[in-house]
């Protein structure tokens, strides 16, 4: 029986692979490196000072915190907005220990004035969808509780928590959104107040192929092979990118108009494949009267702050939210 489980394991070929991270066997089990196949430094010039800390220990989910250092060292400063980053990765990959991560919530905890927290949650496809966003419900609970001391310990002003995600953490934004879009339900976070969230090329799906979708060039960070097999690997089994986990707009989706949003900022990249998608849903929220605004950044490809965090765009992306959280959700 041994040798007969040894020749069907060795015999397993990969049938699913995600940026040399995830592999997905044919028997279906699933390989995942630590580390992301790119190498990346982490620019930590000690300016913010950074922990980890579990909030689902059942689960074996953490989070890591970041404060700028000489708010520390000034207690009679003002409390810092708590500010949200859920990493992206369709939802299969990614993590808050990717230096690309790192590095992106170094640059926001510095330059937003804000103590940053990035969560991780569980991933597809050994964790389909809603699990993540379930994950991320915990997450956001768990500091709306001040279960951690800089939390707790007045450098935090969770009356001005900002919720934010990249790409699949965009969508989880959304979700965020609408699970928190009543008085009923914000009520569960007080003291702790939401004043608004970031989507940050929000990771959104249909089976109706979109301009930007159809026109995607092959050689594109996020193309069309690679968008379809995250959401075939993080979808529950047999959903179509039309469920409503995927397409906010599609069949059998919440009706969205008694849901009050908090200040929505979507920002779109204008050569990524997800930019038409995340315009038109933008589009749609704003026709009903909802208080969303699109930032369009031209030329732009999909994730080009965690990319590149220091280039222009990116700066620019860093004055546009902090304008954002510092006007305590008003648009500019």
């Amino acid at each position: 029986m041994a040798t007969q489980a040894a020749a069907a394991a060795a015999a397993a070929h990969v049938v699913d692979e995600c940026r040399g991270v995830l592999f997905v066997y044919s028997d279906g089990s699933v390989v995942r490196r630590a580390q992301p196949s790119f190498a990346t430094p982490v620019r930590d010039d000690g300016s913010v000072e950074w922990k980890d800390v579990p909030f689902d220990e059942a689960r074996g989910l953490g989070l890591r915190l970041y404060r700028p250092r000489d708010r520390a060292t000034s207690p009679a400063a003002a409390a810092l907005p708590v500010f949200f980053y859920f990493h992206g990765g369709g939802f299969c990959i990614g993590s808050r220990a990717w230096p690309n991560c790192q590095n992106y919530c170094l640059r926001l905890a510095a330059e937003l004035g804000a103590l940053v927290v990035a969560p991780d949650y569980r991933l597809a496809p050994e964790h389909r969808l809603p699990a993540a966003i379930d994950d991320a419900e915990a997450a956001l609970r768990w500091v709306a509780a001040a279960r951690d001391a800089w939390l707790s310990d007045g450098s935090a002003d969770l009356a001005r928590v900002f919720v934010s995600g990249d790409s699949a953490g965009g969508t989880i934004a959304h979700h965020l959104a609408v699970r928190f879009g009543t008085p009923a339900a914000r009520a569960e976070l007080a003291p702790a107040a939401v004043r608004g969230y970031v989507q940050l090329m929000p990771f959104f799906g249909g089976v109706e192929r979109t301009r930007s979708e159809a026109e995607c060039p092959d050689d594109a960070f996020l193309n069309r092979a690679l968008n379809d097999r995250y959401w075939r690997l993080s979808l529950p089994e047999g959903a179509t990118p039309d469920h409503p986990v995927a397409n906010p707009f599609g069949p059998g989706a919440p009706d969205l108009g008694g849901v009050e949003f908090a200040p929505t900022m979507v920002v779109v990249g204008g050569s990524d494949i997800l930019h038409d998608r995340a315009v038109d849903y933008a589009a749609r929220l704003k026709a009903a009267g909802k208080p969303v605004e699109v930032r369009d950044f031209e030329g732009q490809q999909h994730g080009f702050f965690t990319i590149d965090p220091w280039s222009d765009a990116s700066a620019e992306l860093m004055r546009v939210i902090k304008r954002f959280v510092d006007s305590n959700g008003r648009f500019d």
